[in-house]
């Protein structure tokens, strides 16, 4: 039996829900190896297909979704037509997430792990690959970072793709320079702020209430693909006044600290998941 890799083949940004964390934006890479027997062209399977359909299957599965750990004590699901509706119990409170049934993965673990999630994609991409492959391995990891990050979730209601899901997330570097002088130790107060952080726009926020001693804030928006709405403890929020995309956050992020930083110029290098991202300058005189 032959076997062919595919290295770093796709990045799955998304959010999960964790009992400890709460609601947990996440970048993985993927790594692919399939085992089989040659086809007529000497290969176990053509590596333009990989880089297509299989990325294909990933990144429908679980790219830009809120993944959520089917068999944790912690979770209730309910349907109606194609609405979907989350609820999970985190340390902090409750995480309520009702969504377009596309924008969320079941996942039939108690938790959301590289491990637990592995054989899930792996069973889902062998069944649409053709019968010589008869075993396919995948490695999901994060990527390596040196220095600080951030694990943030949101939604983009403007955007015309995935983007527009009110849950999903990434695992993004941040860079903090002063006077093109690299401060990390700013870079680590940002890092902080932002761990584990559900980042909205105060234009979403429909409603702040308590419930057992807990303040709430709900949000929601309709989008090109449906109805999203979500209420999560205030701890767990970040409220901005514009959109979030990666370029308002570093814009965001910059102008912050320029105001502790009077005479300053302050550049923002933040990622959004893997090699990708926005830059932004200010000073404040």
């Amino acid at each position: 039996m032959q076997a062919l890799f595919v290295n770093q083949l796709s990045t799955l940004d998304f959010s999960f829900l964790c009992p400890e964390r709460g609601i947990v934006g996440e970048t993985w890479l993927v790594d692919v190896t399939l085992w089989g027997e040659l086809d007529e062209q000497g290969m176990v399977f053509d590596f333009s297909h990989v880089k297509k359909q299989i990325k294909a299957s990933l990144d429908t599965l679980s790219d830009h979704r809120l993944l959520v750990p089917l068999l944790a004590e912690e979770t209730t699901i309910t349907h109606e037509k194609k609405q979907l509706t989350v609820r999970f119990e985190a340390a902090e409170g409750q995480i309520t997430c009702s969504a377009p049934a596309q924008a969320m993965l079941l996942v039939d673990a108690a938790a959301i792990t590289p491990e637990l999630l592995r054989p899930f994609l792996e069973e889902a991409v062998i069944k649409e690959l053709p019968d010589n492959v008869t075993k396919v391995d995948l490695r999901l990891y994060p990527e390596e970072i040196g220095g600080a990050y951030y694990h943030y979730s949101h939604g983009l209601k403007k955007h015309d793709g995935d983007c527009q899901r009110i849950a999903h997330g990434h695992r993004s570097q941040i860079r903090v320079f002063v006077d093109e002088q690299r401060d990390q130790v700013l870079e680590a107060l940002w890092a902080k702020q932002w761990r584990d952080i559900y980042i909205a726009t105060r234009e979403d926020l429909r409603e702040t209430f308590t419930e057992k001693s807990v303040e709430y804030y709900r949000f929601n928006y309709t989008a090109n693909q449906g109805y999203f709405e979500i209420s999560l403890p205030s701890t767990y929020c970040y409220l901005i006044d514009t959109d979030s995309t990666v370029e308002l956050l570093a814009s965001h992020i910059a102008q912050s600290l320029s105001t502790q930083k009077t005479g300053k110029t302050i550049r923002v290098v933040a990622f959004e998941g893997l090699n990708k991202g926005a830059i932004a300058t200010h000073s404040l005189k």
